[in-house]
């Protein structure tokens, strides 16, 4: 069999994490791959709607991937660096022949060419599809392909691993990540293990807020963990809310905006607190909002543009029968093409929604509500600028990286693409591009940059990283106090939604950050209801919450901070952007002696295009936001 002189590991089984391993694995590095659950039920299954990249019909249309990068550079309202932006846009038609080629089951038209749809930010169709259920083939396909690598003896997969803290080897003020220390989920062992270099690809951190779309394993643990350890965080605040989803009592169920894309519509009835069923409300006695506020964009405005009137005309008491709710209609698109063309392009989210609500979303308008997806902040990452093209320096070891030297970021963790708000459809792009263009600057740290190799660290550094996991959790497991922990996470979610999410005010998130003081004191007297050591959840979840606090605080501290209105991030004290004193990227670093963030700001690489104005075609009669309250039960309140 192979044999690798170099390991990298990997957290994370999903899309980023999955792709970087394969790069790693052609290039003959050995790679340990490290999941919570088995890969293929990664949160990247769950990804719906497509993946944008421009290819030779887009083209046709007169789109190209300049267009793509300026796209996204104004959905992201210019908070991203550029050259990374650029690099993904022009990577994107490339990837798409990849997956193709790796037999990625995308729709096709009656000529056999790939299938274009609509999506959110763009007047253009560049967006992949599978039918809805895109991220589940994306993932299926990328696991095969690493199932060949762990056939040839270089990639190993410790499914059911919990990653618990990085091993970092500081010599003489120059630290390395060298390795992690991680627990087997079903026999409770702690263990560590050596790499010349980790990669943290593990998403997104929904739980913060109670209810999201994301899967339940998305703590953001593993984000704070490395926070905590002393990785920065990039513009921890901008978290995205999709104006579209189902309200559950467990969790909120996307509904894609490829729904829209494809041509469903939002509306509520004209006249306020209207209880009729919506087969019953005429044409002309429906208010499609977005469409009259946007008549150039309409339904296909940037998603937090979409969930800020969403959530307005329901604090105004518009909503469906005066609740917070609104409609999303795709019965037009059932008369202009059929049901069985319909079921081809949507089947996925049409089944999610006739399961869990029990109508048929084609012959009733769907009910849906905005609720947190995605987490456009994490890790910060850095990059290094190729001054040729613009983008950036292919296998420079930069690329990628965190601050700390041999810890890199890649996917939903990272910061690095979507700036203050991610057009759809970009998620699935920068989680795979991540993943092939840093493996290669990867295995250059790992033969070229690195200090040291793993293999040189003293045994000493590996087992002082392992018991102090094992001493948190022997705090945990003797711990005898009276607070519930899951009870704790509830009341820390409500407020998070209620105040840090659509509508921010800053008496709103001050009084959060003083409750989140509260939550850290109460923590140190949570109590578990299961102590026993084999595959116990109770365990993990506890450990998580207190990373999940400290998340949740350097969200508050960098929002409360952020005195104007960005992309995701609405203040109607400062309904304006203002580029002359925020166009910064929030840097939170954790402060082990006072145990909360310390709030800095670096500069953004806007050396491309010039920040303008984000309008989407808004109409100058369109009413200007309200500074309303927020609502009793907003954003995945369940209702």
């Amino acid at each position: 069999m192979p044999s690798a002189k170099k390991r990298v590991i990997v957290v994370g089984g999903g899309l980023a994490g999955l792709a970087c391993t394969i790069k790693l694995a052609e290039d003959g590095v050995g790679v340990d791959l490290f999941s919570m659950v088995p890969v293929k039920r990664s949160h990247s299954v769950c990804a719906q709607g497509g993946i944008n990249a421009c290819n030779d019909i887009a083209r046709q249309q007169g789109y190209s991937e300049w267009q793509h990068f300026d796209e996204t550079v104004l959905g992201g309202d210019f908070l991203a660096d550029q050259p990374p932006v650029l690099e993904m846009a022009n990577w994107a038609p490339r990837i798409i022949d990849l997956l193709d080629r790796m037999g990625v089951p995308f729709n096709r038209t009656a000529e056999g060419q790939r299938a274009l749809r609509l999506f959110g930010g763009s007047l253009f169709k560049r967006t992949f599809y599978a039918g809805a259920t895109t991220g589940q083939q994306l993932l299926y396909a990328l696991d095969e392909q690493t199932r060949r690598w762990e056939a040839e003896g270089l990639v190993n997969k410790y499914e059911f691993w919990e990653f618990l803290w990085p091993v970092i080897h500081d010599a003489d003020g120059k630290p390395q990540c060298v390795g992690i220390v991680a627990q087997d989920m079903r026999t409770m062992q702690i263990r560590s293990f050596r790499a010349d270099a980790v990669v943290m690809a593990t998403g997104g951190n929904g739980l913060i807020f109670g209810k999201s779309t994301m899967s339940v394993i998305c703590t953001g643990g593993a984000a704070s963990r490395c926070y905590q350890a002393g990785a920065k965080l990039g513009n921890p605040e901008m978290v995205q809310v999709h104006p579209t989803a189902i309200p559950g009592e467990d969790k909120c169920r996307l509904i894609s905006e490829s729904a829209r894309g494809e041509g469903g519509r939002v509306w509520v009835p004209k006249k306020p607190g209207d209880t009729r069923p919506p087969n019953s409300i005429a044409e002309n006695e429906r208010d499609y909002f977005l469409e009259r506020i946007y008549p150039k964009y309409g339904n296909l405005v940037p998603r937090d543009i979409a969930t800020r009137e969403i959530f307005q005309v329901c604090v105004e008491g518009k909503g469906v029968g005066g609740g917070n709710m609104v409609y999303l209609d795709l019965r037009d698109l059932v008369n202009q093409i059929g049901r069985e063309k319909v079921l081809g392009k949507l089947e996925g989210i049409l089944e999610i929604y006739e399961k869990f609500v029990g109508t048929d979303p084609l012959a009733e308008p769907m009910k849906i509500f905005p609720a947190v997806h995605y987490t456009m902040g994490g890790l910060w990452a850095g990059f290094t600028k190729d001054p040729k093209t613009g983008g950036l320096k292919a296998k420079d070891p930069a690329n990628m990286m965190t601050n700390i030297p041999g810890l890199y970021a890649m996917g939903e963790v990272s910061f690095a693409y979507h700036g203050a708000n991610r057009l759809g459809a970009n998620s699935l792009l920068s989680c795979i591009f991540d993943g092939l263009f840093g493996g290669p600057c990867i295995k250059e740290y790992t033969q070229e940059a690195a200090i040291r190799a793993a293999a040189d660290i003293s045994q000493r550094t590996y087992d002082a990283a392992e018991q102090q996991e094992k001493d948190r959790q022997n705090w945990l497991l003797k711990n005898d106090g009276t607070e519930n922990p899951y009870l704790l996470w509830q009341e820390m979610g409500k407020w998070m939604t209620d105040n840090c999410t659509v509508v921010r005010h800053n008496e709103k998130l001050e009084e959060t950050l003083a409750r989140c003081q509260e939550w850290k004191a109460r923590y140190q007297k949570v109590k578990l209801s299961d102590t026993g050591m084999w595959t116990n959840q109770n365990l993990s979840f506890a450990r998580a919450l207190r990373d999940m606090i400290l998340m949740a605080e350097a969200i508050l501290k960098a929002a409360l901070q952020r005195n104007e209105s960005r992309g995701a991030h609405y203040k109607p004290a400062f309904p304006d952007r203002h580029d002359d004193e925020f166009l910064k990227t929030t840097i939170a670093t954790y402060d082990l002696i006072t145990n909360s963030p310390q709030i800095s700001y670096a500069p953004v690489d806007t050396s491309l295009v010039t920040p303008r104005a984000r309008t989407y075609g808004k109409t100058a009669a369109a009413p200007a936001k309200a500074a309303a309250p927020t609502p009793a039960e907003p954003v995945g309140a369940g209702r």
